[in-house]
């Protein structure tokens, strides 16, 4: 289990085989989830990636607008 230690700017350093195993790159974006007292960080993904994510889906149970109501 890898580890990191807060610094005196509360900065975090992810480590090296985290990152690479994740492929985070610098500036990309972390959400941070507290939960019961566990942090978790999740990275965001571009939408661009989420492209095609749906295909084949059935549009047979999608409600119109108006249904919605």
């Amino acid at each position: 289990m890898a580890t990191a230690t807060i610094s005196p700017k509360f900065q975090i350093v992810i480590p090296k085989e985290v990152r690479e195993k994740l492929h985070l790159t610098p500036s990309q974006r972390l959400q941070v989830v507290e939960k019961g007292g566990v942090i978790t960080l999740v990275p965001e993904v571009p939408l661009k990636s989420l492209r095609g994510a749906l295909k084949g889906m059935s549009k047979r149970d999608l409600r119109e607008k108006q249904d919605r109501l």
